[in-house]
């Protein structure tokens, strides 16, 4: 049996995920942190692209709480055709064809893939279908500007709702499976 790889992200209304730290936090709260935190202390690795690999490396080495302990902790797999080397505690980069790789990292033996923003990797394991579950949470506000889950002129994805919850503040905990 392979591994499950999880997604979650930070999305608005009108579907953007790009830059959730400029727009996400008046919307915060002790669930909506518990449903982040839950995602990373049920897997065992973390799958990252390069801007997320670099933004994470930046801030989470130099926390103390929960959340910090337990993405230090594990291991860290970035996806990056400009990256060299990663320096960041249990890192690897991965080298070769991408979708290869990961379908390899998904038949290794482990618990669960954590991804965590990277939406171009998103997009492209969804397409590969190595996308088994997308955890969303949708914030109550439209952003107007940024970069989309679902870009102009993609082709449809269909998926299932297995999951949701609404949380204070207004923003919906949702949880989706390819259809």
């Amino acid at each position: 049996m392979s591994r499950k790889i999880v997604a979650g992200l930070f999305v608005s209304l009108d579907g953007v995920v790009e830059a959730p730290e400029r727009w996400h936090f008046p919307y915060l709260s002790d669930e909506m942190g518990a449903a982040v935190g839950g995602m990373y202390t049920e897997a065992d690795t973390l799958l990252l692209g390069r801007v997320t690999y670099e933004a994470f490396a930046a801030v989470w080495p130099h926390q103390d709480n929960e959340m910090a302990e337990a993405i230090n902790g594990i291991a860290k797999v970035v996806a990056s055709t400009t990256l060299t080397e990663v320096t960041w505690n249990n890192s690897t980069l991965i080298e070769g064809d991408l979708v290869a790789a990961v379908k390899e990292l998904k038949d290794q033996p482990g618990g669960t893939i954590a991804l965590s923003g990277s939406i171009s990797l998103v997009r492209t394991l969804l397409a590969a279908g190595l996308l088994d579950e997308l955890r969303l949470l949708l914030h109550p506000l439209a952003v107007g500007t940024g970069m989309r889950l679902f870009p102009e002129g993609a082709p449809p994805v269909p998926l299932e709702l297995v999951r949701s919850a609404a949380l204070p503040k207004g923003v919906l905990d949702l949880t989706y499976r390819p259809a």
